[in-house]
């Protein structure tokens, strides 16, 4: 089974008719690079955390380009294709050669998927029928309202009764899963509660609600905060509310949030709830320090526990999501708590030689080592497993937090 990705480029508000009005990356600036784990360890900075992180590409990419860069994947391959995966930087809908690139992924009978999509380039309800008779088996579609007139108004759509409809058709058909980021006072409450019943009545598989960032600790790294000034988000513990009802009132619709939770699962880190899955972790036996962000604190301090660990071992930053942590993050801790060993988040931006010399500031060396990538799924990934894949993530990424802290930490 081998799942390809096209990627036809594009640049976020640019190549999509314009910014949403709490798009993630409006207003976003130059900022220097981040550091990640894929940099060298003697400099800080490569493709991924300069350009990846902002999706910065020229524009979209000409399709003899996308085709050509395709096809050298696809020769490169020996099992078979299952799956291919449209995405860029751009909205696919508005690509100038979509449906040319469609026809041409469409004779290869393998099933396509729309990563993401706002459907702003879709004016005619009928590009529903056509993408079904090419062989588009799933999308990702971006809704924000059922109500057309709030869609024009927040996501800047010119024909939102077209993408309302488009949604309607796929549906009836394929598999579409409906995103919508949730601004206070806009599209939560009743309005929300409309379009769940709207999304449920004509079919959609899953909803994933996202909370509306608007802050650096909510997650907003390039220099773009406040992306609507006085708008309020919602505490981590509301979403998580708006959650827990919306999946208790509409059951027939598989509902997930970020950055929490999964009501299916009870996650992430579900594993907390399992004392038998617990029970088959490894034990902790010496002392280091994990960074984590601020929602999965005191989660990972409930499985350090079960597992022998100090919970006050796991040190939250202001940073609510892990994975976007960055050097300024570090500078704010008071280095008095951190033992010599400390573990950094897999996939935070971070470039590791600067972590170190960041967290040994105090005159007390200390060794950095990257943890896991993963310790657990968020509602965008947990929305396509299944409870036991969940659980066996989680089971391998402790495992391996816990492994890493007994070859590296100190003596107890």
């Amino acid at each position: 089974m081998v799942h390809l990705t096209v990627d036809i480029g594009g640049r976020p508000g640019s190549d999509c008719r314009g910014f949403c009005a709490y798009c993630y990356f409006k207003h976003a600036k130059d900022v220097p690079a981040f550091g990640c784990r894929y940099c060298l360890p003697f400099l800080k900075g490569c493709d991924y955390c300069t350009r990846g992180v902002k999706e910065e590409y020229a524009g979209f990419l000409p399709l003899k380009d996308v085709a050509d860069s395709f096809l050298a994947d696809l020769q490169s391959v020996t099992d078979e294709v299952t799956r291919i995966t449209i995405s860029g930087g751009g909205d696919p809908s508005c690509y100038p050669e979509f449906t040319d690139l469609f026809e041409l992924l469409g004779t290869l009978e393998v099933p396509l998927h729309i990563g993401y999509t706002s459907g702003k380039g879709f004016d005619d309800p009928a590009i529903a029928d056509f993408l079904i008779a090419h062989n588009l088996r799933e999308i990702s579609f971006t809704v924000f309202a059922a109500d057309a007139n709030l869609r024009r108004e927040w996501m800047h759509d010119p024909t939102p009764e077209a993408s309302l409809e488009i949604i309607r058709r796929l549906a009836a058909e394929i598999e579409v899963y409906a995103a919508v980021v949730i601004l206070p006072g806009i599209n939560d409450g009743a309005v929300l509660t409309q379009t769940l019943s709207w999304l449920s009545d004509v079919g959609v598989k899953g909803v994933i609600l996202m909370r509306f960032a608007n802050t650096p600790e909510q997650g907003l790294i390039l220099g773009n905060a406040p992306i609507l000034p006085n708008q309020r988000t919602h505490t981590v513990e509301e979403f998580r509310e708006i959650l827990k009802e919306s999946g208790a009132a509409f059951p027939s619709l598989r509902i997930s949030g970020t950055p929490l939770y999964d009501p299916a699962f009870d996650s992430p880190f579900a594993l907390r709830n399992m004392p038998d899955l617990l029970d088959r972790l490894p034990k902790i036996h010496k002392k280091g320090t994990l960074i984590t962000g601020a929602v999965a604190t005191p989660y990972i301090r409930s499985i350090v526990s079960a597992c022998g660990g100090d919970p006050s071992s796991v040190v939250g930053v202001a940073k609510e999501i892990a994975c976007l942590i960055t050097i300024d993050d570090l500078r704010q801790l008071d280095l008095s708590v951190l033992e010599d060993t400390v573990i950094i988040p897999g996939r935070a931006f971070l470039h590791d030689a600067e972590a170190e010399k960041v967290l040994s500031a105090d005159g007390v060396s200390r060794t950095v080592i990257r943890g896991p990538e993963m310790l657990s799924a968020d509602g965008e990934t947990s929305m396509g497993m299944s409870e036991i894949d969940v659980l066996t993530m989680e089971m391998e990424g402790f495992s391996a937090l816990i492994r890493l802290i007994n070859q590296y930490g100190c003596s107890t």
